[in-house]
């Protein structure tokens, strides 16, 4: 398992921060670098078709080993890092042994883990904590998944007495900005199921997500000296606030959980005569989803009467669809991973995803994906971690799925 932990330091050093502005596929050519860089590694393990496609797209295969026909499982996993919050310069620290005290991610900045704000730390007594050095994420969003499937393939090759089907593998660029499934070539990919090695604590294993849509809002103001404003002034500014304030006040991330959908503004840039506003919207529940939606043009028609047509415009964009409705009908695949958790001495955790991965695009596109944990905790941000024993468990269970399914054909 030192391979492992020496794999996952390796990657998080690789800055592939993606660009939700890039109009290139990759969105950052960080992200090509680094796809050649695990093209080398699979070949160099065996992996003897291993290759990088047009898109950026890393696919390979383990064949199988047994003498009976097994379903094709697929395990896949994002190369990239959000675009918000920097991912150049990681410098991953290791704390051997968690005793429940503040850690000092950097004394510098007087920037502190503690179970005070991250009461999840106290799971992890004793354990082996990998973070950042609290300038910038870790990274295990998704590299630890990375790290986890290609060290599974490892021991399953250096352990052929384990039985398996053959494996397909993949690796996507721009997950994090909505865009890892655009480009995937399920019918080339092969599998007929596939898991998302993209979740956060152990135990976690998922086949719900958020509906999920984006909201672009632009709103024209009119500018005039400040002086003489009164009855001419239209300021766009406060115009985007009126708007904010007509979405629902409990309705925000900071007020929701579980189940339950949110509106979320993501960006307001303006002045008094221009500004433009970034929402998401999210919904587990179909109808609510499109209520939400609803809401949101009503409030903008009602805005374009008080200010005058054309005011705000409002682009409203789907971007993918509760994978449940997919996953459903072969239910069978949640049910092995939760074999494959419980023979690792791992309790599954099933809950819906407060988000989505590229699982829940493919499951549409025909490859049902579940999503299965890395280990990670605080993705996204500077109090980022992983417990070590939680990404050996990750890779055990990836090859507990593959035992299995060939045990059961």
């Amino acid at each position: 398992m030192e391979k492992l932990v020496e794999r996952f330091l390796k990657y998080v050093q690789i800055d592939t921060q993606s660009d939700e502005n890039s109009g290139t596929f990759p969105s950052t050519a960080s992200q090509h670098e680094f796809s050649h860089i695990l093209i080398e590694e699979l070949l160099a393990l065996g992996l003897h078709d291993a290759a990088l496609d047009d898109n950026g797209y890393v696919m390979a295969t383990l064949p199988g080993n047994t003498d009976h026909e097994v379903p094709v499982i697929g395990f896949i996993a994002h190369m990239d890092t959000s675009p918000d919050f920097t991912g150049k310069n990681v410098n991953p620290q290791i704390f051997d042994s968690y005793f429940g005290k503040p850690l000092s991610l950097n004394k510098k900045e007087r920037i502190l883990l503690s179970a005070t704000d991250f009461p999840a730390l106290n799971h992890y007594l004793g354990k082996a904590l990998i973070t950042t050095d609290g300038t910038t994420l870790l990274g295990a969003d998704n590299k630890a998944g990375i790290a986890e499937i290609i060290t599974a393939m490892e021991e399953l090759i250096q352990n052929p007495e384990i039985k398996h089907g053959p494996i397909r593998i993949a690796f996507t660029p721009d997950e994090e900005i909505g865009r890892g499934a655009d480009k995937f070539d399920v019918q080339k990919f092969g599998a007929d199921f596939a898991y998302t090695i993209d979740g956060g604590p152990i135990g976690e294993l998922e086949f719900e997500n958020f509906n999920a849509a984006s909201a672009r809002i632009h709103i024209q103001g009119r500018n005039v000296h400040p002086g003489s404003a009164k009855h001419r002034m239209k300021n766009s500014m406060s115009i985007a606030l009126e708007l904010e304030r007509m979405l629902p006040l409990n309705e925000k991330p900071e007020y929701t959980e579980g189940y339950e959908g949110f509106y979320h503004m993501t960006e307001m840039q303006g002045t008094v005569d221009y500004t433009t506003v970034k929402y998401i919207i999210r919904d587990h529940d179909k109808k609510e989803f499109t209520k939400k939606k609803e809401l949101l043009i009503k409030v903008v028609d009602h805005l374009n009467l008080k200010y005058g047509s054309g005011t705000v415009r409002l682009i409203l964009t789907d971007q993918y669809y509760n994978m449940k409705e997919k996953i459903e009908p072969v239910f069978h695949i949640v049910e092995l991973a939760m074999k494959a958790m419980n023979k690792a001495g791992v309790t599954p955790k099933v809950q819906p995803i407060r988000g989505g991965t590229d699982g829940a695009r493919l499951s549409y596109m025909g490859l049902p994906c579940p999503n299965i944990f890395t280990g990670g905790h605080n993705f996204h941000s500077r109090y980022e971690f992983i417990p070590i024993d939680s990404m050996k468990k990750a890779v055990e269970v990836i090859k507990n799925i593959v035992e299995l399914n060939a045990q059961k054909a």
